[in-house]
């Protein structure tokens, strides 16, 4: 099962042309995903159809500590997503200590209730991935996307299939991060896994002739001057990694 992050409906597209099974759609790429707005989502749902589609529930970059205020929103874009026909949704909260926030997830669980739902990497930051593992699948999560706690998925290895020994086939672990055709098997054949997640992506020249190099809409330094979007050479490349 391949699933692909995608940074918006082009890449969407790409994914479902080279063979992915699932897209997550995220905004905010450079933050580690973002809820993407109500038109990027109906769009997405429109244009796949071969792939299912999955949408990020994060109102912000940085922590996963979230207030009253934040989870109001992320039940709200959960709503969206229901009316909307998407297939799942992806979202995980966690306490100030690194535990996983029980109650707040139930309740988001509860809004979900009849889609797939998948925790993501909030729970690479949790202080004991043990314990929750334990408490996500007692929450009633699908699946849960890791890289066993570490910048990249091939560095996690050791983790990933350790808790995946734990498992045993209660919940669903999906292998992403810096996840690609170079080592993709090796993940697999280390951890057991057959769930994937990865971008895809390359770079595309911005289609501008003029760019003011006094001033950066975003980071000062970063590269306006490109786009990156997922292709599907490089899906397809991905994913026949795993059929040879």
């Amino acid at each position: 099962m391949v699933e692909v992050c995608a940074n918006g409906v082009e890449s969407c597209l790409a994914a479902q042309e080279g063979g992915a099974d699932r897209v997550e759609l995220c905004a905010g790429i450079p933050e580690g995903g973002t809820t993407p707005s109500y038109g990027e989502i109906m769009v997405a749902r429109r244009v796949l159809t071969t792939t299912r589609l999955h949408v990020i529930i994060r109102p912000r970059g940085g922590d996963f500590l979230y207030s009253d205020l934040e989870v109001e929103r992320m039940a709200a874009d959960i709503t969206v997503c229901r009316e909307l026909g998407v297939d799942g949704v992806v979202f995980g909260c966690l306490r100030a200590d690194g535990t996983i926030d029980v109650e707040r997830n139930r309740y988001l669980m509860d809004c979900a209730c009849g889609m797939s739902v998948t925790m993501h990497r909030a729970f690479d930051r949790t202080a004991d991935p043990a314990l929750a593992l334990e408490q996500v699948i007692e929450l009633g999560f699908d699946r849960i996307l890791t890289s066993g706690q570490q910048t990249q998925a091939i560095q996690g290895v050791d983790l990933l299939a350790k808790l995946n020994r734990q498992a045993a086939g209660r919940i669903t672990l999906m292998a992403g991060s810096g996840v690609n055709e170079q080592n993709i098997r090796t993940i697999r054949d280390v951890t057991g896994l057959h769930e994937f997640h990865f971008s895809g992506r390359e770079s595309r020249p911005s289609g501008m002739q003029y760019v003011n190099p006094n001033l950066y809409m975003g980071r000062p330094g970063a590269n306006e001057a490109a786009l990156d979007y997922t292709t599907a050479r490089r899906v397809a490349a991905t994913i026949a990694q795993l059929l040879d």
